[in-house]
């Protein structure tokens, strides 16, 4: 794939099937993967995302095919800052699953300039992969955002509804949430004693994790942990995964 004429969706996608494998395909239908899937690695998709890296069409029309390696791949290779609103609420709605709603449409989300009015938009959808898409959103600016830029005082009150709704809140929703108690106590250095309230106050949160030995964690141990590492504050470049 080293020329433009091999840069198709067409190709890529037979490039995916290559490395895709049933073993794989197993352990992602025990996460809530959909039917439409081959199966690849992570490593593997990064790999090729190394190949089509600014091509933001090629991303796009990926996808647009609906199957769940190459809508993961077009996340890394996507520039949010290059989407509209439009096309960002397109991906939201597709992304059915939480490898998609809670990573890829999140990780190019955050990079788009108005993407705390998008996260705040998703987070209030009556669907819940919306929802969650939103959540993770807002946690990907807090983590990425200097302080200066951040909504000190809105974050604060996303902290309060958090404290008074998650545990009523639909499933994978409760999950993001959590994760953005997290994001707050770890990225957001003026905030972390609220963040810390809140993750005492809402305690253990239970979330059905399919047929996988993977746990919730604990907010405030979390927090705490990063705390005693003196990294509270300590922003990513990305949260693309």
């Amino acid at each position: 794939m080293s020329k433009n004429s091999d840069l198709t969706v067409d190709a890529i996608m037979a490039e995916l099937q290559a490395c895709g494998s049933p073993a794989t395909v197993a352990i992602y239908r025990n996460h809530g993967a959909p039917e439409n899937i081959f199966g690849c690695k992570v490593a593997d998709l990064k790999k090729i995302a190394k190949k089509i890296k600014g091509n933001q069409t090629l991303a796009l029309e990926l996808y647009e095919t609906a199957n769940s390696d190459a809508m993961y791949l077009a996340g890394i290779v996507a520039d949010g800052q290059q989407m509209t609103r439009r096309q960002l609420q397109a991906w939201a709605k597709k992304a059915t699953w939480y490898m998609i709603s809670e990573y890829s449409v999140p990780g190019v989300a955050c990079e788009h300039p108005q993407a705390w009015q998008q996260g705040l938009q998703w987070i209030d959808a009556k669907q819940a992969h919306q929802a969650t898409s939103g959540w993770a959103t807002l946690a990907g600016v807090v983590a990425t955002r200097p302080d200066a830029e951040l909504e000190l005082a809105a974050i604060d009150a996303l902290l309060n509804r958090i404290a008074t709704s998650i545990h009523g809140a639909p499933n994978r929703v409760r999950y993001t949430m959590n994760n953005f108690v997290i994001a707050v106590g770890s990225y957001v250095a003026p905030l972390l004693t609220a963040a810390q309230r809140t993750a005492k106050q809402i305690g253990k949160v239970e979330v059905e994790m399919g047929k996988t030995a993977c746990k919730v964690p604990l907010a405030s141990s979390t927090i705490d942990k990063v705390a005693a590492l003196g990294r509270v504050g300590k922003k990513r470049k990305t949260v693309k995964c």
